[in-house]
């Protein structure tokens, strides 16, 4: 035989096979397809895991940023306080001043009426600024606020009542600028 012949031959048989041979019916997968779906099944939750961890990464690193945009809020705002506060603590020295004045006599009235407007001014400046005084007198005694220089056993009087007043304290919003120094009954 040539070896066309044999390629005939060939061709003849591998015909005749094709016909003997049952339909693949599309329910039935093929042996190469069957070979591929596990590895596609496999595929398909890993990548639903790294989706998962790539969403669980986003909203970390989310949560992260969004609370430095807020610790970095509240520390510029805390900044500006204590700038604030620690400017108006050099100025109380010139309250103090501004109030020992007013509390000697003097006979010039323009004077007087001079440092009272002068009082006035640095006080509307304060109240501006959020910087408050300390209510003191005749209230209760708070360590958090009160300086106590001294004691005092008075019957007439509550029980830790701020009798006097010697140096005003001062607050800038919550924060303590200076506190008051007392006299405490009781």
């Amino acid at each position: 035989m040539s070896t066309e012949d044999k390629e005939t031959t060939n061709e003849a048989a591998e015909a005749a096979a094709e016909e003997t041979k049952e339909p693949e019916t599309a329910a039935e997968p093929s042996a190469a397809e069957a070979e591929q779906q596990p590895e596609a099944a496999a595929e398909q939750p890993a990548a639903g895991d790294e989706l998962a961890k790539a969403e669980d990464k986003y909203l970390r690193l989310y949560a992260e940023f969004d609370n430095f945009r807020k610790r970095s809020r509240k520390e510029k705002e805390d900044l500006y306080t204590d700038v604030k506060a620690n400017t108006m603590k050099e100025f109380l020295p010139v309250y103090d001043n501004l109030e020992r004045a007013l509390a000697q006599s003097t006979e010039d009235e323009a004077y007087r009426k001079g440092v009272e407007m002068i009082m006035t001014q640095f006080c509307k400046t304060m109240e501006k600024l959020g910087v408050t005084q300390i209510e003191s007198l005749g209230k209760t005694f708070d360590p958090t606020l009160h300086n106590a220089i001294m004691h005092e056993e008075n019957a007439e009087k509550g029980e830790n009542e701020i009798v006097e007043v010697f140096q005003q304290g001062f607050k800038c919003g919550e924060k303590v600028i200076r506190c008051a120094m007392v006299k405490v009954a009781n």
